[in-house]
């Protein structure tokens, strides 16, 4: 077995070069697939390589999704909600969400909580340097880290490479971009009711694009405030704090806080056809298409795609996921929605409103997470407007 020294900031490692499985990204999507293996015995005797660029020693991210049961990383759900708020110029109204259940999960206690666990498998090692290419091999895949070559079976990758990111020029691709910035205030009297969540509030001005603000109140004086806006281009960052300032002054009517962590993120919204791999490379995250391409929402189909690759290995089948015929319908309401905001045929606002009022918020719920049935698909379009959407999806369906 090959071995070599690794370098890492005033340590030298001994690392070997040949390992079962690699996976290139610490972030959601290599995590939430390093720990499933490390809780099922199949891969108790595989030898895992896990490589990221840097520590992740601080909370980039939080992570909101809905669930009918506990999940697999309920440890660190850091609050739940079992109401939400929706509030539009069209339609406003307050939600019982259940069966569902909705849930916050900060970025730096899902990195911990993995981590850690990865700390006491010996079979686990984590190596922190630049990915600068995956590719496949006859009989496996190769990484290369800070100049160094790694092989192994698979390497299952959730790095971006520029190979598999939208062209700038977007030709028949439509490339919105959800991009967020929020702050996690603190007030010094109770504000909050920290059982209901603002799932969407609309209410702000839409001069921009497709523009909301969340709210998730994680105790009677504290909330994470997030202004969010589906639009082709970035803003200035001041605008995002105009955005936040204005929001908590004219709608949550505070004037006394202070801002204790500050987030911001950009998640691809785009039609553009993320590669699944090839041959012994595995893609994962938004690298693998596990984003939704009109919603941004990512967490869960992390999870599922994770389990299925999870189920094929165990199997020792190959472990590419491909959708089958019925579940690619979901990519031609995708690209409709994205057909009707990049064309400005109709604002995010009016589309989210109308199918909050005229359905049950769990089928919209299903909806997004790609669960819904043929039958419930049907009512969900049937109740946006048909004069503009028909065409956009005839369009989309020839495309």
């Amino acid at each position: 077995m090959a071995l070599h020294f690794f370098f890492l900031p005033h340590l030298y490692f001994l690392l070997e070069t040949h390992y079962d499985y690699i996976i290139t990204g610490a972030g959601c999507a290599g995590l939430s697939l390093l720990y499933r293996m490390m809780q099922h015995p199949f891969f108790s005797n595989k030898k895992i390589l896990v490589a990221d660029k840097a520590e992740k020693n601080h909370n980039d991210r939080t992570w909101c999704f809905w669930e009918t049961k506990p999940g697999m990383f309920e440890d660190v759900v850091h609050h739940k909600w079992k109401q939400v708020d929706f509030y539009s110029g069209h339609f406003s109204a307050r939600f019982d969400i259940e069966p569902y259940t909705y849930k916050m999960i900060r970025g730096i206690d899902f990195y911990r909580f993995v981590l850690s666990k990865a700390a006491a498998n010996k079979n686990v090692t984590i190596v922190y340097g630049s990915v600068a290419a995956v590719s496949c091999n006859n009989d496996g895949a190769s990484v290369v880290i800070d100049g160094e070559i790694f092989t192994a079976r698979y390497v299952f990758n959730s790095i971006l490479f520029k190979e598999n990111t939208p062209p700038a020029t977007a030709g028949k691709l439509y490339h919105l971009q959800q991009h967020f910035k929020g702050w996690l205030i603190e007030t010094p009297a109770n504000a909050f009711d920290e059982r209901v969540a603002t799932f969407m509030d609309f209410r702000v001005s839409q001069q921009y694009g497709t523009t909301f603000v969340y709210v998730l109140p994680l105790a009677a004086n504290k909330a994470l405030v997030e202004y969010t806006l589906f639009t082709k281009s970035l803003l200035p960052q001041h605008a995002y704090d105009e955005g936040l300032q204005h929001y908590i002054s004219n709608f949550l009517k505070l004037k006394d806080y202070i801002v204790t962590e500050t987030e911001f993120g950009i998640i691809p919204m785009t039609n553009f056809h993320f590669s699944k791999g090839s041959g012994n490379v595995i893609n994962l995250g938004t690298a693998g298409g596990n984003t939704k391409a009109s919603s941004g929402y990512t967490f869960r189909f992390i999870q599922k795609h994770s389990d299925a690759v999870i189920e094929k290995l165990v199997q020792q089948k190959h472990p590419q996921v491909l959708q089958n015929i019925m579940q690619k319908r979901f990519g031609l309401y995708d690209s409709t929605l994205l057909n009707v905001l990049s064309n400005n045929k109709l604002g995010g606002d009016r589309v989210f409103a109308d199918m909050f009022r005229k359905n049950p918020v769990q089928r919209v719920f299903r909806f997004l997470d790609n669960e819904t049935n043929p039958v419930e698909e049907l009512k969900l379009v049937s109740s946006v407007p048909t004069k503009v959407f028909l065409p956009a999806a005839v369009q989309e369906l020839f495309r």
